[in-house]
Protein backbone atom coordinates (compact mmCIF):
# COMPACT_ATOMS: atom_id res chain seq x y z
CA UNK A 1 0.00 0.00 0.00
CA UNK A 2 1.27 3.33 -1.52
CA UNK A 3 1.51 6.20 1.14
CA UNK A 4 -0.60 8.14 -0.91
CA UNK A 5 -3.40 5.38 -0.85
CA UNK A 6 -2.39 5.04 3.16
CA UNK A 7 -3.57 8.51 3.50
CA UNK A 8 -6.55 8.34 1.80
CA UNK A 9 -7.91 5.73 3.88
CA UNK A 10 -6.90 7.27 6.85
CA UNK A 11 -9.01 10.64 5.95
CA UNK A 12 -11.88 8.02 4.91
CA UNK A 13 -11.86 6.29 8.62
CA UNK A 14 -11.71 9.72 10.17
CA UNK A 15 -14.36 11.24 8.19
CA UNK A 16 -16.53 8.38 7.49
CA UNK A 17 -18.55 8.06 11.32
CA UNK A 18 -19.56 12.27 11.11
CA UNK A 19 -20.63 11.43 7.44
CA UNK A 20 -22.49 8.68 8.36
CA UNK A 21 -24.52 10.31 11.81
CA UNK A 22 -25.08 13.41 9.37
CA UNK A 23 -26.62 11.65 6.33
CA UNK A 24 -28.17 9.70 9.21
CA UNK A 25 -29.71 12.32 11.29
CA UNK A 26 -29.96 15.20 9.08
CA UNK A 27 -29.67 14.56 5.25
CA UNK A 28 -33.02 11.87 5.50
CA UNK A 29 -35.43 13.68 7.95
CA UNK A 30 -34.84 16.58 5.96
CA UNK A 31 -35.84 14.57 2.73
CA UNK A 32 -38.71 13.16 4.92
CA UNK A 33 -40.03 16.61 5.57
CA UNK A 34 -40.11 17.52 1.99
CA UNK A 35 -42.05 14.09 1.22
CA UNK A 36 -44.54 14.84 4.06
CA UNK A 37 -45.45 18.56 2.67
CA UNK A 38 -47.14 16.40 0.13
CA UNK A 39 -49.97 14.66 2.26
CA UNK A 40 -52.27 15.11 4.32
CA UNK A 41 -51.66 13.60 7.27
CA UNK A 42 -52.18 13.20 10.94
CA UNK A 43 -48.84 13.05 13.94
CA UNK A 44 -50.45 10.13 15.25
CA UNK A 45 -51.82 7.61 13.00
CA UNK A 46 -50.90 6.36 9.51
CA UNK A 47 -53.37 7.33 7.79
CA UNK A 48 -52.80 10.14 5.10
CA UNK A 49 -54.11 11.24 1.53
CA UNK A 50 -51.47 12.44 -1.12
CA UNK A 51 -52.76 16.10 -2.09
CA UNK A 52 -49.41 17.06 -3.79
CA UNK A 53 -49.04 20.94 -3.41
CA UNK A 54 -51.78 21.86 -2.30
CA UNK A 55 -50.39 22.49 1.34
CA UNK A 56 -48.32 24.90 0.03
CA UNK A 57 -51.00 27.08 -2.16
CA UNK A 58 -53.46 26.68 0.85
CA UNK A 59 -50.10 28.83 2.80
CA UNK A 60 -50.23 31.40 0.05
CA UNK A 61 -53.84 32.08 1.87
CA UNK A 62 -53.53 31.64 5.16
CA UNK A 63 -53.64 34.81 7.15
CA UNK A 64 -51.71 33.06 10.14
CA UNK A 65 -49.17 31.98 8.10
CA UNK A 66 -48.64 35.25 6.67
CA UNK A 67 -48.60 36.43 9.66
CA UNK A 68 -45.88 34.27 11.02
CA UNK A 69 -43.69 35.13 8.34
CA UNK A 70 -43.47 38.88 8.45
CA UNK A 71 -42.84 38.36 12.42
CA UNK A 72 -40.29 36.24 11.47
CA UNK A 73 -38.79 38.78 8.94
CA UNK A 74 -39.22 41.71 11.53
CA UNK A 75 -37.50 39.48 14.36
CA UNK A 76 -34.51 38.20 12.01
CA UNK A 77 -34.13 42.13 10.45
CA UNK A 78 -33.72 43.95 13.64
CA UNK A 79 -32.02 41.69 16.17
CA UNK A 80 -29.53 40.88 13.09
CA UNK A 81 -29.13 45.17 12.97
CA UNK A 82 -28.93 45.71 16.40
CA UNK A 83 -26.94 42.58 17.37
CA UNK A 84 -24.17 43.61 14.70
CA UNK A 85 -24.47 47.67 15.62
CA UNK A 86 -24.06 46.69 19.83
CA UNK A 87 -21.71 44.02 19.56
CA UNK A 88 -18.89 45.91 16.53
CA UNK A 89 -19.52 48.56 19.20
CA UNK A 90 -18.73 46.88 22.97
CA UNK A 91 -15.92 45.25 21.08
CA UNK A 92 -14.09 47.76 19.95
CA UNK A 93 -14.52 49.59 23.14
CA UNK A 94 -13.25 46.31 25.33
CA UNK A 95 -10.23 45.40 23.09
CA UNK A 96 -9.13 49.45 22.10
CA UNK A 97 -10.31 51.50 25.15
CA UNK A 98 -8.17 51.96 28.17
CA UNK A 99 -10.29 52.05 31.28
CA UNK A 100 -10.45 49.11 34.64
CA UNK A 101 -12.40 46.89 34.67
CA UNK A 102 -12.46 45.46 31.19
CA UNK A 103 -12.19 42.14 31.65
CA UNK A 104 -15.01 42.27 34.47
CA UNK A 105 -17.06 44.05 31.17
CA UNK A 106 -16.25 41.04 29.16
CA UNK A 107 -17.69 38.58 31.65
CA UNK A 108 -20.69 40.45 32.08
CA UNK A 109 -21.64 40.30 28.60
CA UNK A 110 -20.58 36.71 27.96
CA UNK A 111 -23.50 35.58 30.94
CA UNK A 112 -26.48 35.35 28.99
CA UNK A 113 -24.85 33.64 26.10
CA UNK A 114 -24.02 30.84 29.17
CA UNK A 115 -27.66 30.62 30.08
CA UNK A 116 -30.52 28.36 29.16
CA UNK A 117 -33.31 30.16 27.23
CA UNK A 118 -35.77 28.59 29.44
CA UNK A 119 -33.64 30.91 32.43
CA UNK A 120 -33.36 34.11 30.06
CA UNK A 121 -37.16 33.71 29.37
CA UNK A 122 -37.80 33.87 32.82
CA UNK A 123 -35.20 36.51 33.54
CA UNK A 124 -37.53 38.92 31.37
CA UNK A 125 -40.71 37.43 32.21
CA UNK A 126 -40.17 38.61 35.79
CA UNK A 127 -38.45 41.85 34.01
CA UNK A 128 -41.98 42.65 31.92
CA UNK A 129 -44.54 41.34 34.36
CA UNK A 130 -46.92 44.17 34.33
CA UNK A 131 -47.58 44.64 38.25
CA UNK A 132 -44.69 43.82 39.83
CA UNK A 133 -41.92 43.72 37.08
CA UNK A 134 -38.48 45.32 37.35
CA UNK A 135 -39.15 47.43 34.42
CA UNK A 136 -42.39 48.72 35.19
CA UNK A 137 -41.47 49.15 39.00
CA UNK A 138 -38.31 51.14 38.26
CA UNK A 139 -40.95 53.24 36.14
CA UNK A 140 -43.38 54.13 38.83
CA UNK A 141 -40.72 54.85 40.79
CA UNK A 142 -38.98 57.75 39.01
CA UNK A 143 -42.81 58.85 38.31
CA UNK A 144 -42.65 58.22 34.64
CA UNK A 145 -46.06 56.21 35.27
CA UNK A 146 -46.74 56.65 31.17
CA UNK A 147 -43.97 54.43 30.33
CA UNK A 148 -45.30 51.24 32.30
CA UNK A 149 -47.02 48.85 29.77
CA UNK A 150 -47.76 45.30 29.80
CA UNK A 151 -45.32 44.01 27.90
CA UNK A 152 -46.38 41.12 26.72
CA UNK A 153 -50.15 41.99 26.15
CA UNK A 154 -50.02 44.89 24.16
CA UNK A 155 -49.91 44.36 20.38
CA UNK A 156 -48.30 46.99 19.22
CA UNK A 157 -45.23 46.69 21.91
CA UNK A 158 -44.71 42.96 22.66
CA UNK A 159 -42.58 41.99 19.77
CA UNK A 160 -40.62 44.51 20.28
CA UNK A 161 -40.45 42.99 23.89
CA UNK A 162 -39.10 39.51 22.18
CA UNK A 163 -37.18 41.31 20.09
CA UNK A 164 -34.98 42.68 22.94
CA UNK A 165 -34.46 39.58 24.61
CA UNK A 166 -32.98 37.96 22.12
CA UNK A 167 -30.62 40.91 21.14
CA UNK A 168 -29.53 41.18 24.87
CA UNK A 169 -29.23 36.91 24.83
CA UNK A 170 -26.88 37.58 21.57
CA UNK A 171 -24.46 40.50 21.88
CA UNK A 172 -21.72 38.72 24.31
CA UNK A 173 -21.16 36.04 21.76
CA UNK A 174 -20.87 37.93 19.00
CA UNK A 175 -18.89 40.53 20.70
CA UNK A 176 -16.41 37.70 21.77
CA UNK A 177 -15.78 37.21 17.92
CA UNK A 178 -15.44 40.10 16.76
CA UNK A 179 -12.93 41.20 20.10
CA UNK A 180 -10.90 37.92 18.68
CA UNK A 181 -10.60 39.09 14.68
CA UNK A 182 -9.62 42.58 16.26
CA UNK A 183 -7.37 41.35 18.96
CA UNK A 184 -5.38 39.76 15.48
CA UNK A 185 -5.17 43.08 13.48
CA UNK A 186 -0.89 43.80 14.38
CA UNK A 187 -1.07 47.09 16.24
CA UNK A 188 1.75 48.51 14.23
CA UNK A 189 -1.39 49.82 11.95
CA UNK A 190 -2.86 51.97 15.16
CA UNK A 191 0.51 53.52 15.79
CA UNK A 192 1.25 54.18 12.24
CA UNK A 193 -2.20 55.95 12.09
CA UNK A 194 -1.53 57.54 15.11
CA UNK A 195 1.34 59.05 14.44
CA UNK A 196 -0.62 60.56 10.84
CA UNK A 197 -3.28 62.42 13.16
CA UNK A 198 -5.84 59.97 12.73
CA UNK A 199 -8.37 59.45 15.85
CA UNK A 200 -9.91 56.60 17.27
CA UNK A 201 -13.08 56.74 15.28
CA UNK A 202 -11.08 57.15 11.70
CA UNK A 203 -9.15 54.21 12.67
CA UNK A 204 -11.69 52.21 13.20
CA UNK A 205 -13.90 53.06 10.37
CA UNK A 206 -10.24 52.96 7.87
CA UNK A 207 -8.79 49.81 9.58
CA UNK A 208 -10.80 48.16 12.37
CA UNK A 209 -14.22 47.88 10.49
CA UNK A 210 -12.25 46.85 7.40
CA UNK A 211 -10.50 44.34 8.42
CA UNK A 212 -12.96 42.47 10.76
CA UNK A 213 -15.40 42.54 8.18
CA UNK A 214 -15.27 38.57 6.84
CA UNK A 215 -15.63 38.01 9.98
CA UNK A 216 -18.92 40.46 10.26
CA UNK A 217 -19.96 38.94 6.44
CA UNK A 218 -19.77 35.37 8.04
CA UNK A 219 -21.59 35.82 11.42
CA UNK A 220 -24.33 37.01 8.96
CA UNK A 221 -25.54 33.65 8.59
CA UNK A 222 -25.57 32.86 12.16
CA UNK A 223 -27.71 35.48 12.68
CA UNK A 224 -29.96 34.29 10.24
CA UNK A 225 -30.69 31.07 11.64
CA UNK A 226 -29.85 31.24 15.13
CA UNK A 227 -32.86 34.00 15.07
CA UNK A 228 -34.98 31.65 13.13
CA UNK A 229 -34.45 29.14 16.08
CA UNK A 230 -33.80 30.73 19.28
CA UNK A 231 -37.22 33.39 17.98
CA UNK A 232 -39.17 30.24 18.56
CA UNK A 233 -37.75 28.57 21.77
CA UNK A 234 -38.52 32.42 22.94
CA UNK A 235 -42.25 32.79 21.80
CA UNK A 236 -43.43 29.76 22.38
CA UNK A 237 -41.90 30.02 26.58
CA UNK A 238 -42.79 33.73 27.05
CA UNK A 239 -46.01 34.54 25.20
CA UNK A 240 -46.87 30.97 23.30
CA UNK A 241 -47.60 33.69 19.60
CA UNK A 242 -49.83 35.89 22.03
CA UNK A 243 -51.51 38.03 21.86
CA UNK A 244 -54.04 37.66 18.69
CA UNK A 245 -50.61 35.90 17.02
CA UNK A 246 -48.65 39.31 17.28
CA UNK A 247 -45.79 37.27 18.01
CA UNK A 248 -46.19 33.90 16.01
CA UNK A 249 -43.17 33.05 14.35
CA UNK A 250 -42.21 30.20 11.50
CA UNK A 251 -41.37 27.78 13.91
CA UNK A 252 -43.95 28.29 16.42
CA UNK A 253 -46.78 28.22 13.88
CA UNK A 254 -45.64 24.83 12.33
CA UNK A 255 -45.40 23.02 16.08
CA UNK A 256 -48.88 24.51 16.17
CA UNK A 257 -50.16 23.23 13.38
CA UNK A 258 -48.25 19.73 13.48
CA UNK A 259 -48.67 19.01 17.29
CA UNK A 260 -51.36 20.80 18.39
CA UNK A 261 -54.19 21.39 14.95
CA UNK A 262 -53.16 17.64 14.19
CA UNK A 263 -52.46 18.86 11.03
CA UNK A 264 -48.79 17.17 9.94
CA UNK A 265 -48.25 17.48 6.70
CA UNK A 266 -49.25 21.18 6.78
CA UNK A 267 -46.62 21.97 9.53
CA UNK A 268 -44.12 20.08 7.44
CA UNK A 269 -45.22 22.11 4.52
CA UNK A 270 -44.23 25.08 7.14
CA UNK A 271 -40.96 23.35 7.86
CA UNK A 272 -39.66 23.41 4.07
CA UNK A 273 -40.85 27.14 3.54
CA UNK A 274 -38.74 27.83 6.33
CA UNK A 275 -36.12 25.80 4.97
CA UNK A 276 -36.01 27.47 1.98
CA UNK A 277 -36.14 30.72 3.31
CA UNK A 278 -33.23 30.44 5.42
CA UNK A 279 -30.81 29.08 2.81
CA UNK A 280 -32.58 32.18 0.40
CA UNK A 281 -32.04 35.17 2.66
CA UNK A 282 -28.74 33.21 3.46
CA UNK A 283 -27.23 33.67 0.12
CA UNK A 284 -28.82 36.92 -0.91
CA UNK A 285 -27.03 38.50 2.29
CA UNK A 286 -23.86 36.50 1.43
CA UNK A 287 -23.90 37.92 -2.12
CA UNK A 288 -24.62 41.74 -1.02
CA UNK A 289 -22.11 41.53 1.43
CA UNK A 290 -19.37 40.28 -0.93
CA UNK A 291 -16.41 42.54 -1.47
CA UNK A 292 -13.15 42.33 -1.65
CA UNK A 293 -10.91 40.81 1.80
CA UNK A 294 -8.50 42.68 3.24
CA UNK A 295 -5.75 40.92 4.23
CA UNK A 296 -3.07 41.82 7.22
Amino acid sequence: MNKKRSENLFVFACLAPAVILLFIFMFIPTLNVFRMSLYKMGGITNRKEFVGLANFKDLLHDVNFLQAMQNSIAIIVMVMLFTIILAVLFAALLQRGDFKGKNFFRIIFYIPNILSIVVIAGIFGAIYEPTNGLLNTFFHAVHLDALAHKWMGEPKIVLYSVIFALVWQAIGYYMVMYMASMAAIPPDYYEAASLDGATEMQMFWQITFPLIWNNIRTTLTFYIISTINLSFLFVQIMSNGGPNGNTEVFLNYMYKQAYSNGAYGYGMAVGVVVFLFSFVLAGVVNKITDREVYEF
